[in-house]
């Protein structure tokens, strides 16, 4: 009979952060436990977002901070005109007319009214429930975490939306990089995974064979792999140009693993466009099987993440924790991450990733000492530990600062 599940506590992380670090966390909670704290996103599940939430409000509550996780509900025109926000926040062009702008606000209505958010503190994420500020009175800080790249936003739709921001008592950012001039005070939180979760525990051999058997994926050759979202902005048919070059040089196979997010109406189209590229060693897979991400980035030759742009890449810190060889997009989040020919390997073309890909494939004795460098780096920056200090720090701040009402 399989053991029943249990919830991580903090103390189990002490192996990765010592023990030190953990009566710190503890110490800080023990000011704040009479707080009652809510963060709103859009979706459960697919992409960072998620990701991290799950196990940051499961590790508040564990510490004594009342915590809850919601998200707002919406139709597919909602969706759409947010997937659009979304890109244009990140450089795209957007036609923001007056019927997008009533259906986002209308939407987000609906939600302040079937959720009550008088809690002491409430963290929105991103674009989608960004308005849901102008329908409550606050009984203390409100907070904006924006997870995207921010450094050079569409301006007609960055002055939309900055009217609701600077309603926020501060901003959390990914980077300094992608700071905004408003009025808000802003504060800068890498992302983090957890070492814990389905994604990155430990597998066994005989686990990750499993997984990759059931999905039909062969190990006969290297494999070559890049996981994350179907998004144009992750570059899936650039990572497909660059390991058909690569494979004049080296005999490999190309796995592309991808979810479509609830929030993310452009997904299946891109997956769709894909499709007619496959062929025996072009494997593309859209299924939402976190241990499979798992078997894939410990078994991977390469792990590919070659975005065009992104806020970070949590992917990127995944297969690192994992110590894979990494080959990332020199972009964003992923050039803090990766430290160039040491850790893993930044591009900026489809050629020089199809070089680095036959490089890494080509000598193991590299890759593997890429990856310990890599691990190492991740377990002393971004773990989900770290980002909880940060949160920790943060609520205390306005504590002192605001004198935040109690219940």
């Amino acid at each position: 009979m399989d053991k029943p599940h249990q919830i991580v506590s903090l103390e189990q992380y002490e192996p990765y952060i010592g023990a030190e670090t953990i009566d710190r966390i503890l110490e800080k909670s023990r000011k704040l436990r009479d707080l009652h704290v809510a963060h709103v996103n859009s979706t459960y599940y697919g992409g960072g977002v998620a990701e991290i939430l799950s196990p940051l409000t499961l590790l508040l509550n564990n510490i004594g901070i009342r915590t809850g996780w919601r998200i707002i509900q919406g139709s597919p025109d909602f969706f759409s005109i947010t997937k659009k926000m979304h890109n244009a926040l990140q450089g795209d062009k957007i036609n923001l007319s007056d019927l997008k702008k009533r259906i986002y606000e209308e939407v987000i209505e609906e939600n302040a009214i079937r959720n009550h958010l008088y809690h002491d503190i409430v963290v929105i994420h991103d674009p989608q429930p960004l308005p849901l500020i102008d329908h409550f009175r606050k009984r203390g800080p409100w907070i904006w975490r924006c997870h995207l790249d921010l450094s050079s936003p569409n301006q007609e739709l960055w002055n939309y939306l900055r009217k609701f921001v600077e309603k926020f008592d501060a901003v959390i950012l990914t980077l300094k990089e992608y700071a905004r001039k408003i009025d808000t005070p802003q504060v800068y939180f890498r992302p983090a995974i957890d070492p814990f979760s389905i994604k990155n525990r430990e597998l066994s051999e005989e686990e990750m064979q499993d997984r990759l058997d059931h999905y039909g994926i062969p190990t006969d050759l290297p494999l070559v792999v890049q996981i994350s979202r179907f998004d144009r902005w992750k570059d899936p048919e650039g990572v497909i140009k660059a390991f058909e070059l690569a494979r004049k040089k080296v005999d490999c196979t190309l796995v592309l693993l991808g979810n479509v997010a609830t929030d993310d109406p452009e997904g299946h189209q891109v997956y769709e466009s894909l499709l007619k590229l496959r062929d025996e060693r072009i494997i593309m897979l859209s299924h939402q099987d976190t241990a499979l991400v798992n078997a894939l980035q410990r078994k991977a030759a390469v792990v590919v993440q070659k975005s065009l742009r992104e806020g970070f890449g949590l992917t990127v810190t995944e297969a690192m924790w994992k110590g894979a060889a990494v080959i990332g997009g020199k972009v964003g989040g992923i050039k803090h991450q990766i430290e160039d020919g040491e850790n893993g390997f930044l591009v900026s073309s489809v050629e020089e990733t199809a070089e680095r890909i036959v490089t890494l494939v080509k000598d193991e004795k590299l890759r593997r000492s890429m990856g310990k460098k890599a691990r190492e780096s991740v377990r002393k920056q971004y773990l989900i530990t770290r980002l909880l200090e940060q949160y920790l720090d943060l609520f205390a701040s306005f504590e002192a600062n605001f004198r935040l009402v109690k219940k």
